[in-house]
């Protein structure tokens, strides 16, 4: 604003312009706009004698141009940036010049920032549905999809990627990466690449080799810190970085990197979803197959070296763009993986790699191609390693890898299976040419009819409630065979860790000499007791029970799994009433403690996009067996909008009660 000056006011527009670019959730005060679309500001002019000059010609399409149009006393300026042009706050400069050259008058204190524009069909991030764009960049609120993959759970998270000044941070995250720090021209100047972009993105989300967000950790000990499960945002953690100057936070592991990196890519303007993965690989050195070694206890052999896993679930994203890096065939949906796991050009991070060359098995396609192969395709091998040293292989039922993949419908909170983006279907021609193509072995599928003599082992359970005793039954099956058969069975139970298998209960029994006729079933029934796995499993970590199964004549033994879910209350979350933007409302949470001991230490943690930053409510005292605990609050709205009321119960022996709530926030008409 100049007062003596040729230009009285300059107008940035930003409610009409932040409308029409879909950005007025992020700020309604500052001019956020996207690239490929052109946006109008104006400028008051003092003196009428001003001559505008109309540049009439259009500029190309790699180019900045404007136009401009007289309106009263005001100059309506329009300005249209190329569908490439890099994101990040930009500067304005208007320049005011008599008619010989001269400058009468320079204002260059209008700022703006641009981003990705997936609307804008010649940006490569353009995706032409627009119920696809609501839900992967509009959409603040999600489902995160984690568990074993026959007991599949849902999990909402609040990405918030619209919520105050996460903007900035998403651009503070790029201006710390090492590639902005060693050469600030050229990072930005590779800013117009959504590949480039998400790569570094990839990267920072993880504390590992750079100034990145999130510190992981897996091995129960979050001393320091915030255990991952307890997260229910990314706003807070983004936050928390920022305020710290560019420290990482603790701790992660690989849904809340997924979803930071969801949070950040959405907010910039990429179409983005996180994907979950079902009995994934982490195959170290290449060859496609996971040795897994138990000892004779069945417990996993831990060696000390970097070595082949298998994880229950593994949570990654995909972001939609153009590859013009690739030949055809390879734009749509790109895998980006930003849980630390292995190097990728010297950097934690892994992608963008499109989903289609996993599924045609194109294995030289950039980025990491062949680990993201291997987590959706690897062959698992289990081998019991004997005390003398030697290996015996096993046969093991459903260790498939890549199974049920998934993410939340566009169509609302429940999931999509998307498995067939990822693999042909299991056994088919087009399935073995991409293993040979790949270079993994193909292993014969099962036809399931058992040969005569053959044994088959099976675990049976109902769906126990987490705090009660429950029966577990173990069934010995063999066809027609001669002779009653002696085998061996043990049978063990241990908890589920995300990523491998946790701390060993015990022996369900001691070994059994078992005597199973020449036809039919032979079953054991273990009852499992409370006060047995009340210490190490909970509802983050469900319980597995293995049986192992010997017989003279079978060429391998038999290990059969089951994963055992123990039900958990749910939170009760009521926002009664109707919700207006900036008036207060009130939330009604109650809990009852299901278990047969008291609880301590118990909090309350509720967060929404729209609605209320992260808020602690604190239970004093115990909480006795069954008794009913309610707590209460006022919070003021911010947005209007359908949003997500989330809440976190805690306390010493439960872990990751959530509870949700949707609330509609109107905006309040004043009738004069």
């Amino acid at each position: 604003r100049t007062k003596n000056g040729l230009i009285n006011d300059v107008d940035l527009r930003s409610h009409e312009n932040n409308l029409a670019h879909r950005t007025r959730e992020i700020d309604r005060e500052r001019l956020i706009v996207r690239r490929g679309q052109p946006f109008s500001i104006t400028l008051q002019c003092k003196r009428d004698e001003v001559l505008i000059k109309v540049q009439k010609e259009r500029g190309a399409g790699d180019k900045w141009w404007f136009n401009q149009q007289r309106a009263q006393d005001e100059m309506l300026l329009t300005l249209h940036s190329p569908a490439d042009a890099i994101i990040g706050q930009y500067r304005l400069a208007v320049l005011m010049m008599s008619p010989d050259g001269r400058i009468l008058e320079k204002t260059d204190k209008i700022k703006f920032h641009l981003l990705f524009n997936p609307w804008c069909k010649d940006d490569v991030v353009y995706l032409p549905d627009e119920s696809l764009l609501q839900e992967y960049v509009m959409n603040e609120d999600g489902v995160i999809y984690m568990g074993t993959w026959d007991y599949i759970k849902s999990n909402p998270w609040n990405y918030g990627q619209f919520e105050d000044y996460v903007m900035d941070i998403c651009f503070e995250v790029l201006d710390n990466s090492k590639d902005a720090l060693k050469n600030s021209k050229m990072d930005v100047e590779h800013r117009y690449d959504p590949v480039y972009v998400s790569r570094v993105i990839t990267a920072m989300v993880n504390s590992n080799g750079d100034r990145g967000v999130l510190t992981g950790r897996w091995d129960d000990s979050y001393s320091g810190g915030v255990p991952p499960y307890r997260w229910t945002g990314s706003v807070p953690i983004l936050q928390q970085w920022s305020k710290a100057g560019a420290r990482a936070v603790k701790y992660g592991q690989c849904w809340v990197f997924a979803a930071v990196a969801c949070t950040a890519l959405r907010c910039l303007g990429i179409p983005t979803r996180l994907i979950t993965n079902f009995s994934s690989a982490h195959d170290v050195d290449g060859n496609l197959s996971i040795d897994i070694l138990l000892n004779e206890r069945l417990e996993p052999l831990a060696d000390g070296r970097k070595k082949d896993s298998s994880w229950n679930f593994h949570c990654w994203v995909e972001s939609w763009m153009k590859r013009d890096d690739l030949p055809k065939g390879y734009d749509g949906w790109q895998v980006l993986d930003p849980t630390p796991q292995e190097l990728s050009d010297g950097e934690f991070c892994c992608g963008p790699c499109p989903v289609t060359a996993i599924k045609e098995g194109n294995l030289g396609v950039k980025y990491d191609a062949p680990f993201v192969f291997a987590e959706v395709n690897a062959d698992i091998i289990h081998w019991i390693v004997q005390r003398d040293g030697q290996r015996k292989k096993v046969s093991v039922d459903q260790s498939g890898v890549g199974r049920n993949i998934s993410t939340k419908s566009v169509y609302g909170d429940y999931r999509d299976d998307v498995t067939l983006h990822y693999k042909y279907p299991e056994g088919s021609k087009e399935e073995r040419e991409v293993y040979e193509k790949a270079g993994r072995k193909v292993t014969e599928p099962t036809n399931g009819s058992a040969e005569p003599g053959h044994l088959k082992l099976s675990i049976k359970h109902a769906k126990p409630v987490f705090g009660t005793d429950f029966d577990v039954i173990v069934e010995v099956w063999r066809n027609l065979g001669l002779h009653i058969l002696l085998v061996f069975c043990l049978i063990y139970g241990h908890t589920v860790r995300y990523h491998h298998s946790g701390q060993f209960i015990h022996p369900l029994m001691n070994p059994l000499c078992l005597q199973v006729k020449n036809e039919g079933t032979h079953k054991e029934v273990l009852r499992l007791h409370y006060d047995d796995y009340a210490r190490c499993v909970s509802e983050h970590h469900p319980m597995r029970v293995k049986a192992f199964l010997e017989a003279p004549g079978e060429n391998e033994p038999i290990m059969t799994v089951a994963n055992i879910p123990l039900s958990m209350p749910e939170l009760l979350v009521q926002v009664p009433g109707k919700a207006f933007v900036w008036d207060q409302v009130t939330a009604y949470i109650s809990f009852t403690n299901p278990l047969p001991v008291a609880l301590k230490g118990g909090v309350f943690t509720a967060e929404g996009a729209g609605l209320l930053t992260a808020t602690e409510v604190h239970v004093n005292g115990y909480i006795s067996p069954g008794q009913k605990v309610s707590v209460e609050f006022v919070f003021s709205p911010m947005r209007t909008g359908v949003r997500k009321l989330l809440v976190d119960f805690d306390c010493d022996r439960l872990k990751d009660v959530k509870g949700v709530a949707t609330v509609v926030v109107r905006k309040r008409y004043h009738v004069v």
